[in-house]
């Protein structure tokens, strides 16, 4: 099918949604290099009838902005990096509920309800690092709270990728925790159980497409295209309904089958990968709305699911070490613009509503010289430096700037630099090599940005984006597309 028919059926679909869709949430990131004001941030969330939001740090203007928004409800989360400081500490973890949850709740009226204690701590790749860890200092939020006396309005959740569970028989009714972390898990499922909590669990087809060339593609997506999957009594035409079915049994089988279930990330990217495209974003996201619009839920555990969108904003300076798709999973692009219909089913509304009064800077790019010698000595190390403190990740094969030129990908590389840094004119010197432009030097789906103004209102908010490995080795990535 092609991409226009793509679309339009897409757009179809998206009005079919009942909105009788209630309570969603999304994922607010702020790893990005110009955030949007808090304040308009959270407009757009009421303009789009989001009921909940989860931030994944206590972003003091983030935190404070929601707190003239009291109908939204707010998961605020304690980053890994805390873990132990908490573990070893109820007074460290006191101190942080006093700052961040009940500050916020008896001057600001944000509506606080969870506390994400790490965000998925027991991650394979992170080979074990917070195993120790996560328990202890979940209990001593759990203290801190409870000396808060918000116990009962405030509820503790460990945010966990969905590999912590498996199949032994690749169907949903095999499924349990990995043995490996199964006595951590338990640990963690009885306290959740005991004081009310959730468990909370990031499910992503996404990534299975991307680590798994078998993947059947259409299992990740909710038109019924699929062969199903039969376990049983139950059949399943999606991945998602599976995978949520293998947690369910997974919880049944150690006597925690009635723990409620928060889907704390499901989403599809944009770009930075052959598979991260509108279409498919498109297809994913109002398909999976489509599909939990009813309030069915799934064969073992019929009902509304509650979940959270991942993500709500473009972050272009999170890490890429996963994949160059990882700065491009918002519903709405970094300045606040939707990405494509997409109906939520919340408002009257048929598509996104975009941010409001957001200011760019000035209708200029900086380019590559016309005159340049692409074989100039001073070119490779250009393109790396600018890439490895920029944002690159729309440059390779099957991305929306993966038809471009060399003096294309020059180009994108220099303009991306020099937009982060505010259009200063030394971010486009790169040795003579760059010059400004006012012609926009966009080509089909490869947009070259003019970045918003720079927000400084936030405590702890990004300044600027500092390089690292990952953007080194993507602008190496890139010569290395130049040369071929």
């Amino acid at each position: 099918m092609g991409w226009l028919v793509s679309l339009g059926l897409a757009w179809v679909l998206s009005l079919s949604v009942v909105c009788s869709v209630s309570g969603i949430g999304a994922n607010w990131g702020t790893q990005d290099t110009h955030p949007l004001p808090p304040v308009t941030v959270v407009r757009m969330l009421r303009d789009n009838g989001f009921r909940k939001v989860k931030l994944f740090d206590a972003d003091y203007g983030a935190l404070r902005a929601l707190g003239r928004t009291p109908d939204i409800e707010v998961m605020v989360g304690i980053p890994n990096d805390m873990l132990a400081s908490f573990a070893s500490s109820v007074k460290a973890a006191e101190r942080w509920v006093s700052k961040n949850v009940s500050t916020h709740i008896s001057s600001f009226n944000t509506n606080i309800r969870y506390v994400a204690v790490g965000n998925e701590p027991f991650l394979q790749t992170y080979n074990g690092s917070f195993l120790t860890t996560t328990y202890p200092a979940l209990q001593n939020v759990q203290s801190a709270l409870r000396k808060a006396n918000l116990h009962n309005q405030v509820k503790v959740t460990v945010p966990l990728n969905a590999d912590v569970y498996e199949s032994t028989s690749s169907l949903p009714s095999g499924g349990d925790f990995r043995a490996d972390i199964h006595d951590y898990m338990i640990q963690i499922v009885k306290f959740l159980s005991d004081s009310g909590g959730s468990f909370t669990v990031n499910i992503y087809p996404f990534i299975s497409l991307y680590t798994d060339a078998n993947f059947p593609v259409e299992y990740a997506f909710f038109d019924g295209n699929a062969s199903p999957i039969v376990d049983g009594s139950a059949t399943y035409y999606n991945m998602f309904d599976a995978n949520y079915d293998t947690l369910v049994w997974a919880l049944q089988k150690n006597g925690f089958g009635n723990l409620p279930i928060i889907v704390g990330e499901i989403g599809w990217p944009t770009d930075g990968d052959r598979n991260a495209n509108l279409v498919y974003a498109q297809r994913f996201n109002q398909g999976f709305m489509s599909h939990i619009s009813g309030g069915k839920g799934t064969p073992m555990r019929p009902g509304p699911i509650d979940v959270y969108l991942f993500s709500l904003i473009d972050e272009d300076a999170k890490s890429i070490e996963p994949g160059n798709f990882e700065r491009h999973w918002g519903i709405f692009n970094f300045d606040g613009r939707p990405k494509y219909m997409f109906n939520l089913g919340t408002t009257n509304s048929n598509g996104l509503i975009p941010a409001q009064g957001v200011r760019y800077l000035k209708q200029k790019w900086c380019v590559l010289k016309m005159s340049a010698n692409l074989t100039a000595d001073l070119v490779a190390p250009s393109v790396s430096y600018a890439c490895s403190r920029a944002d690159c990740t729309s440059l390779g094969y099957g991305t929306s700037c993966g038809n471009l030129d060399t003096a294309g990908n020059i180009s994108y590389a220099f303009n991306s630099y020099y937009q982060i840094n505010n259009q200063l004119d030394d971010a486009c010197k790169f040795s003579g090599l760059g010059t400004v432009t006012t012609t926009n030097p966009s080509v089909g789906s490869c947009k070259f940005i003019i970045m918003i103004e720079q927000y400084y209102g936030s405590a702890g908010r990004l300044r600027g984006y500092l390089g690292n490995v990952f953007g080194l080795s993507l602008g190496l990535i890139v010569l290395f597309l130049m040369i071929l």
